[in-house]
């Protein structure tokens, strides 16, 4: 028997549900979204967590200013060492946006998507971001065209919008309670005024709500991305959940605050934490109910570029940019080819997860009990969905829970890389003890390959290390591991913390 993944069974139990599976429109929700709105998501890699492994997207920094302030933003321009929202390397004009998208198009075919996301709020810089998208309407036809903002300037653009046939909109709430609010926004600039405290949170927060139903109104799909900030909003973004989808938002994504100092955030300089990822998942489960979550957001850089979790921005950089001779046309046959092929590989999954769900009970012997606890897996992989990547090579590793009534996808995990090759390789001991740390909580960690030294590592801090499914489906992979644990008699005792914990409280 294979258990189900991601939420196969999801009509037929509780424990099927979105809690149980969802991430973004994820393998199995798919199935059961409208022709129409499968065909807008199927290929956008924010919007199905299962796109994100074969599609990219690019993000044009043409939006400088803002007209709010929040507690957890500190915009950087010319920053490349930073990954995180706000921060840039080039400002662009529209122009040069449309140039960069399209060589950035012809370079990498997979890419699908255009989104303009700052450094500041694109609708608070109307002219140049809708410049920006009429031009790329016209000279891009096959990209998809998405915005995100914070959703002050909002109603007064739906039309405008909707004219540039734009599919997707992102709007960041991380309350609906005034009182809430005034701790995160220290003021907006609204009717050409500064307003400060609750009234400004108040104001905001009414904008968001107006823009959210017009979009809605008018079949454009809601993104709603949303901070956790522990002590601040954590407890307050249920409720912001509930009515998100209650007035008929698409998906949510609750991420973490990021909040190191070094950014120079408010939050940052006074020493406000952000999540644990235990926090986070609880939160987003709590959080979940019928509301697609997404959990595979990294979080981007205005002006990052290639599969979430990568980022290629410095291969197209103005000055690299104008030596290219860009034949757009020829690009848009290739990418049509690239796209179909990539489709048609992803519909024959689903395909077979279908065949595999519609066959009979299995025998008893082939089932898996459900006395078995689950167990968190960490994942290295370099796209594609499978396990493709060496241990050491990884900036990042993607958490999945393996349980008897499925697997489903947890997050990712931000590293730094330990093995950057030759004689270094190895010598980065702070960053394999940071990878460590990291993957606090999983049992084991899925890759095509690992040395010897952070194989030792890893056994010690209680992490199994597995290269033994290199190249294999990372859902097939992770549950193979699985039904591994259960015949060596792993998981059949808690998991290793709860463990520690008994021993401890003995």
């Amino acid at each position: 028997m294979e258990l189900t993944v991601l939420d196969q069974e999801a009509n037929n139990s509780e424990a099927s549900s979105c809690v149980s599976g969802s991430c973004g429109s994820d393998n199995d929700q798919m199935s059961h979204l409208t022709d129409e709105i499968r065909e807008k998501v199927q290929n956008h890699p924010c919007y199905s967590e299962e796109a994100h492994h074969y599609f990219a997207r690019m993000h044009v920094a043409v939006a400088p200013a803002c007209n709010i302030q929040c507690h957890y933003c500190n915009r950087k321009y010319d920053c490349s060492n930073e990954s995180r929202p706000g921060v840039v390397s080039e400002l662009l004009t529209p122009e040069e946006a449309v140039m960069k998208t399209k060589a950035v198009a012809a370079t990498i075919p997979q890419m699908t998507v255009l989104g303009i996301a700052g450094p500041g709020d694109p609708l608070a810089n109307p002219e140049r971001t809708f410049d920006t998208f009429r031009m790329l309407s016209e000279q891009a036809p096959d990209i998809k065209l998405c915005v995100s903002t914070n959703g002050l300037s909002l109603p007064e653009s739906v039309d405008e919008l909707a004219k540039h046939n734009i599919d997707h909109v992102t709007i960041t709430i991380n309350c609906v309670d005034p009182a809430v609010g005034e701790k995160i926004y220290p003021w907006i600039y609204w009717n050409n005024k500064r307003i400060r405290g609750r009234k400004a949170a108040k104001i905001l927060i009414d904008q968001q709500q107006k823009g959210l139903e017009m979009l809605v109104e008018r079949g454009i799909l809601v993104k709603v991305n949303s901070v956790m900030i522990p002590g601040v909003n954590d407890e307050h973004l249920k409720e912001v959940s509930r009515i998100v989808k209650q007035k008929g938002a698409f998906l949510h994504n609750v991420m973490p605050l990021i909040a190191e100092a070094e950014h120079g955030t408010f939050y940052g300089v006074m020493g406000q934490r952000g999540p644990e990822p235990e926090e986070l998942q609880d939160l987003q489960d709590a959080c979940a109910g019928d509301m697609n979550m997404m959990r595979h957001c990294r979080q981007c850089r205005a002006d990052a570029v290639g599969l979430l979790g990568e980022d290629r921005g410095e291969e197209f950089t103005l000055d690299k940019i104008a030596e290219m001779n860009i034949d757009y046309n020829a690009a848009m046959k290739t990418r049509k080819v690239v796209h179909e092929g990539i489709i048609e590989e992803l519909d024959e999954k689903r395909a077979k997860r279908e065949r595999l769900a519609a066959v009979s009970i299995p025998e008893p012997k082939d089932q898996i009990a459900a006395h078995y606890r689950p167990a968190l897996m960490a994942v290295a992989t370099s796209g594609g969905g499978l396990v493709n990547q060496h241990f050491g090579h990884a900036t990042e590793f993607l958490v999945y829970e393996a349980s008897p009534t499925g697997v489903r996808f947890i997050g990712h995990r931000k590293v730094d890389q330990y093995c950057i090759g030759g004689d270094t390789c190895g010598e980065k001991e702070s960053a394999l003890s940071g990878s460590i740390r990291a993957l606090k909580g999983c049992e084991s960690v899925l890759c095509s390959k690992i040395g010897y030294e952070p194989w030792s590592l890893l056994e010690e801090a209680g992490i199994e290390p597995n290269g033994e499914h290199a190249m294999e489906p990372i859902e097939e992979a992770v549950l193979a591991v699985y039904k591994e644990m259960i015949a060596a008699g792993k998981l059949d005792e808690a998991a290793p913390e709860e463990a520690a914990q008994q021993v401890n409280a003995g």
